[in-house]
């Protein structure tokens, strides 16, 4: 695609998605839904959002 890893954000709500993104140097976006958890020893996403409005909001 023509990025860097740390260019490259991934939106997920599930904590496997967002681990691996963190573990790759991608940034990542945990959007919150019933029942879906981070693991709590991977890294943190950078984005912890309700929905895609809020990640809109957030993003420079």
């Amino acid at each position: 695609m023509g990025v860097e890893p740390q260019e490259a954000l991934l939106v997920a709500a599930h904590g496997w998605d967002i681990a691996g993104a963190k573990q790759a140097g991608w940034q990542a976006a945990f959007i919150s839904r019933p029942g879906k958890v981070l693991y709590p020893l991977a890294l943190k996403p950078d984005y912890n959002i309700s929905d895609l409005p809020a990640l809109a909001k957030q993003l420079p």
